[in-house]
């Protein structure tokens, strides 16, 4: 059933039309039929669609769709009832039923008509009749009905089976016949200028971008004849402006349904003539989309500028008036949302207002001593931006940007306004952007030419700034917000990468690749040994690599910055004035020229013109203090005419004093490991003995990072008439007081060995001395013995082992048994009484000696134990020493899966026998 449907004939056009950019092709199926049963007695001429998701946020951005696409087609008068519609219609759809909507924006020539379709047709159906109860309006659901019926000219509901669509027409109010928008009347001097005759380009671009037709007008202000140019696309002849903020280019402003702005049309003479233009979207006689482009000379914009439009209700009085918003007359609709785009609207619009050649905004830094440019228009932009000016500048009541100036003529106050020196402006006004009393920024306007600006320009700039100073202001404080809450990731970020390291160079590199290109585009890094010592380059950063080189060379003959103390970032201009007279220099001789600068550049560095442009620009120093004492600079910098921002310099602060903590750990640890690493090696042997007879084999593994001293030792040495004594131990737990026992023990054997002591006399005396030692004295278990290899090709052993694992014996048949037997063992009491074994190894034999690193080797409740050791030992029968060793390593090592967590010492001696000619 359908109910207040229009009737009458005409089939819409199915084809879709270049309408705003969020426009999408018709739906086709079921979602189509209903639009095909709309009005039949009006042309539609655009139209736009688009789908929600049954959520809450598809409301506002239902009512955005809508408030955009009439705002679009130029329908400002019934925005407002058309956004509450859809949104109670859409509110319907995707919350009280809970399914996607469906929104159609139609236009005819009659008005406005908005579908919103849902896919819940069984919902009880309205009949339309004389007297029909919607119900209370302070019902949750059923509101949208009763608003159509209040604020539609006419509306309706139709179904289908998949389908329930709510329909309603805004008819538009009329307005007075031949008038859409007018000015005051104006005295003649006051009227825009123009030339003799106005000439109206007329140019037409087809969907590409080509030139479809050009007129007479346009052949006479660009010089070129029309069928030179019919073809070519317009972007081949437009200078479009690329300013900081504007997002806008030539292509999306042919897209769009209207469009007015400035840009330039390179004549045939090869300047660019200056123009204002009017764009407008249509469509041909074969549905085919096309802009008109109607264009007039930049000064003669008044023919073609659309004035701003106040709304009817302006012109009301009594309790029906409405106020407008200043800022939004001045800024224009709709705001830009970025801070960037706001600026530079802002700037643009002053500009326009005053008739300046070029206008720049100002903001405030944090301490309000400082002005930076923000957004600038007619000026070299990426000379100026976030150039920094101070804000007491000047001499003369004019000095201070905390009042509105007038300058009649720059070139009379020299440096009144800085940020205008050289580049021809010689007239300027300039007044404060205030917020509660508060200096936020500066708005200026500038001209070419003297005297052009007075107090009534000042008043009507002041006025313009105080309409966009809080919305500045907020913008701001926005961005900042989201800087902050980016640096702080940033900071977190670079505190973990800087955590996860303890080797210098690398930290050396995560600091200048932190720094690259995210705070600067180049960054060099000093360090400092000690108080001694100069500051040393040690490492170099930009982000393009093949400069790297030139940068590095260059500052290695630059004399490096003094390591002051002093916290926050300083400038260094020795970079930039060096790299910019070794430049001219090369240059010069380039050229066969002589001479140049008197200043004599120290030979040698010759950089290029890119180095030189690389180092141009600002470089500051940050020092990297850490424990109260400078370990380095950070240099971060800039290419030519560029600056850094202070939010920037901030972080960078930050980040120093992170890096510098970091890097001081780093430089601890790599001393802390060289000095324990350096004592590890003085605790074991620094080479084996070469033994006639015997094969010899140790494997060393520690345990602890960094190879931490300590723990298990093991010594091979010769003693007298042939006769070699061996040792391997392991004291009771890790650290210096630990390596102070295994340095005690290994060279107190040697000494008492080559004293001819028997084997239980040498031990007896070394528990004697590890017990002297009190607190710092550990347990120590050991195996000592003595080996003399015989004639007969076998070695005879003599063998001690006190608390030690029991050295085995491998035979030749594969039999393993222990070699000895065990005794008690060291600094625990101290009458010891120990004896020593005599064992003969048979050439072929093995005698095998670990420390307990290998036998206590543990995955979950299993261990290797003694049992495991013997039975991997029995499958190395007739192996070499050095293949023995590393077969029971190996085992070790794949008997877990988790790393060693004790040290490990594996000693293994074999005899070969006596080799036969």
């Amino acid at each position: 059933m359908t109910t207040g449907l229009i009737p009458g004939g005409q089939p819409p056009d199915p084809r879709p039309t270049g309408g705003l950019p969020h426009q999408r092709r018709e739906p086709v199926g079921p979602a189509a039929q209903h639009v095909e049963n709309r009005s039949r007695s009006s042309v539609i001429t655009a139209r736009a669609a688009a789908s929600f998701e049954p959520v809450g946020r598809s409301v506002a951005s239902a009512r955005s769709f809508v408030r955009d696409t009439l705002q679009g087609w130029g329908f400002a008068d019934i925005v407002d009832d058309a956004v509450v519609l859809t949104s109670e219609l859409v509110t319907n759809a995707v919350v009280h039923a809970g399914t996607s909507a469906d929104v159609l924006c139609l236009r005819s020539d009659e008005g406005v008509r908005i579908e919103v379709a849902d896919r819940y047709p069984e919902r009880e159906i309205p009949l339309q009749g004389a007297a029909v109860n919607m119900g209370s309006p302070d019902r949750e659901g059923g509101r949208g009905l009763q608003l159509c019926a209040a604020l539609a000219g006419r509306w309706g509901v139709e179904y289908t089976p998949t389908h329930k669509t709510v329909w309603f027409q805004l008819d538009l109010p009329a307005r007075v016949v031949g008038t859409r928008a007018a000015g005051p009347a104006l005295p003649a001097d006051l009227l825009p200028l123009a030339d003799g005759r106005v000439r109206v380009a007329v140019i037409q671009i087809d969907r590409s971008g080509h030139i479809t037709a050009w007129n007479e007008d346009a052949e006479e202000l660009f010089g070129y004849p029309a069928e030179q140019v019919t073809g070519k696309p317009l972007t081949d002849l437009a200078a479009w402006p690329h300013t900081p903020g504007t997002s806008t280019g030539i292509a999306e402003a042919l897209r769009l349904s209207r469009w007015e702005g400035s840009y330039g049309i390179r004549a045939a003479n090869g300047r660019v003539t200056p123009v204002y233009a009017s764009h407008l979207r249509v469509r041909d006689t074969g549905g085919e989309p096309s802009t008109v482009c109607l264009l007039v000379r930049d000064h003669e914009r008044a023919v073609l500028q659309t004035p701003l439009r106040v709304p009817a209700s302006d012109t009301s009085t009594g309790s029906e008036a409405q106020s407008t918003d200043p800022f939004e007359v001045f800024i224009g609709s709709p705001a830009p949302d970025d801070l960037d785009g706001l600026l530079q609207r802002t700037v643009e619009r002053a500009r326009d207002m005053l008739d300046g050649d070029s206008a720049f905004l100002l903001l405030a830094t944090d301490d309000e001593t400082e002005l930076e440019v923000r957004a600038s228009t007619g000026l070299p932009s990426a000379r100026q931006r976030f150039a920094r000016v101070p804000v007491e500048a000047g001499p003369g009541r004019y000095g201070s940007a905390r009042m509105p100036a007038v300058h009649d003529d720059l070139t009379a106050v020299s440096g009144a306004v800085p940020l205008l020196n050289g580049t021809g402006m010689r007239s300027v006004v300039t007044v404060p952007l205030k917020v509660e009393g508060r200096l936020t920024g500066s708005l200026g306007v500038a001209a070419e030419a003297p005297g052009r600006y007075s107090n009534e320009e000042a008043l009507r700039l002041q006025f313009a700034a105080d309409r966009i100073a809080l919305a500045v202001e907020s913008a701001r404080l926005g961005e900042l917000e989201r800087l902050r809450r980016g640096s702080l990731s940033f900071l977190v970020e670079a505190s973990d990468l800087l955590a996860g390291t303890l080797d210098r160079d690398q930290t050396l590199a995560l600091m200048a690749q932190m720094t690259v290109p995210t705070l600067a585009t180049w960054c060099a890094v000093y360090t400092i040994a000690d108080q001694a010592s100069e500051p040393y380059l040690s490492y170099v950063l930009h982000e393009d690599e093949e400069l790297i080189d030139g940068i590095k060379s260059l500052l290695s003959k630059v004399p490096p910055p003094d390591p002051v103390p002093t916290p926050g970032a300083r400038v260094w201009t020795a970079p930039a004035e060096v790299a910019h007279q070794a430049a001219l220099r090369s240059s010069m001789r380039s050229l066969g020229l002589s001479g140049g600068p008197t200043h004599q550049v120290t030979p040698g560095i010759g950089p290029t013109l890119a180095t030189a442009g690389a180092v141009g620009g600002e470089t500051v120093v940050l020092p990297l203090v850490a424990r109260n004492r400078v370990i380095g600079m950070l240099t971060l910098g800039k290419p030519t005419d560029e600056h850094f921002r202070q939010e920037i310099l901030e972080l960078a602060e930050d980040l120093s004093r992170r890096a510098a903590l970091a890097l001081d750990n780093a430089r601890l640890y790599s001393e802390r490991t060289a000095i324990s690493q350096s004592l590890q090696r003085s605790l074991l042997p620094p080479e084996l003995p070469d033994i006639e007879g015997v094969e010899v084999e140790v494997i060393y593994r520690a345990a602890g990072e960094g190879n931490e001293v300590g723990g298990d030792f093991y010594d091979v040495f010769p003693i007298r008439d042939g006769a070699y004594g061996f040792a391997i131990g392991d004291v009771c737990g890790t650290g210096p007081n630990a390596a102070a026992v295994t340095g005690l023990a290994r060279h107190a054997l040697r000494l008492l060995a080559r004293e001819g002591l028997s084997g239980p006399t040498v031990l007896e005396r070394l528990n004697s001395a590890i017990l002297d030692e009190g607190a710092r004295s550990r347990f120590l278990t050991l195996l000592y013995g003595e080996m003399r290899p015989q004639e007969d090709g076998s070695a005879e052993l003599k063998v001690v082992c006190a608390g030690h694992p029991l050295p085995l014996r491998l035979r030749q048949d594969g039999t393993v048994e222990p070699a000895a037997e065990p005794q008690p063992l060291l600094g625990v009491i101290e009458d010891l009484e120990l004896y020593e074994q005599t064992v003969t190894l048979d050439p072929g034999d093995v005698l095998l000696c670990v420390t307990d690193g290998v036998t206590e080797r543990r995955e979950g409740p299993r261990m290797l134990g003694d049992d495991g050791l013997a039975d991997v030992l029995t499958t190395c029968t007739g192996l070499t020493a050095g293949a023995v060793a590393a077969r029971i390593m190996r085992a070790v090592e794949r008997f877990a899966s988790d790393a060693p967590s004790d040290d490990m010492a594996i000693l293994a001696m074999r005899v070969p026998g006596l080799h036969k000619d």
